[in-house]
């Protein structure tokens, strides 16, 4: 393992130097950092908004980059963007985390086809309401409507985003290029 800050400037080069370590093959990256810093627009300190950007769209910007400078994905790698129901209809107070997550997907939208001449797929995962640390956090009453505006009518837990993102990396999906699965309980956001 590696502890590193994902969004110091030598993150990627530190991250290819410990895949060369390891050998010149990379099965796959799933970009799953994301903090959240929610607050009306208007409210939003420069610093919020861009902290956030540096974790949620800067480091994946700046992997992919150095990655794909590589050989290590070629022929069979996977890259996994981890977007949002907020970046397909946004929500309340979290214009900066919708846009991020909003930019995941077009990222996974844009690099399909590139990447695909490679032999290295780019799909994403946009989860909804997901029962995480980061969510208990969340006042109780923005929970329960969270919960509620899936048709399943609770939170998703964690386990089936992991579930989509192990298929994603299988052998079985080696021919899902370029698509965002929704993991939210038919949530009727962005429905």
């Amino acid at each position: 393992s590696l502890c590193l800050d994902i969004t110091a400037q030598d993150a990627p080069k530190r991250l290819i130097e410990l895949c060369r370590e390891h050998g010149d093959k990379l099965h796959g990256i799933v970009h799953n950092a994301g903090i959240t810093r929610d607050k009306m627009l208007s409210k939003m300190t420069g610093h919020q908004w861009q902290l956030l950007m540096q974790v949620n769209l800067g480091s994946v910007q700046a992997i992919n980059k150095a990655l794909l400078k590589t050989k290590f994905l070629d022929q069979g790698g996977r890259i996994i963007g981890i977007a949002s129901i907020s970046g397909i209809a946004g929500n309340v107070g979290q214009t900066n985390y919708g846009f991020s997550k909003a930019a995941v997907i077009g990222m996974v939208e844009s690099m399909a086809q590139r990447c695909a001449r490679r032999g290295i797929t780019v799909n994403g995962v946009a989860p909804g309401f997901i029962e995480t640390q980061m969510t208990a956090a969340i006042p109780f009453a923005t929970r329960q409507m969270g919960r509620r505006l899936s048709s399943l009518g609770q939170g998703g837990l964690p386990e089936d985003v992991a579930e989509v993102i192990a298929f994603y990396l299988s052998p079985q999906a080696a021919g899902v290029n370029g698509n965002m699965v929704r993991v939210c309980g038919q949530s009727l956001l962005g429905a």
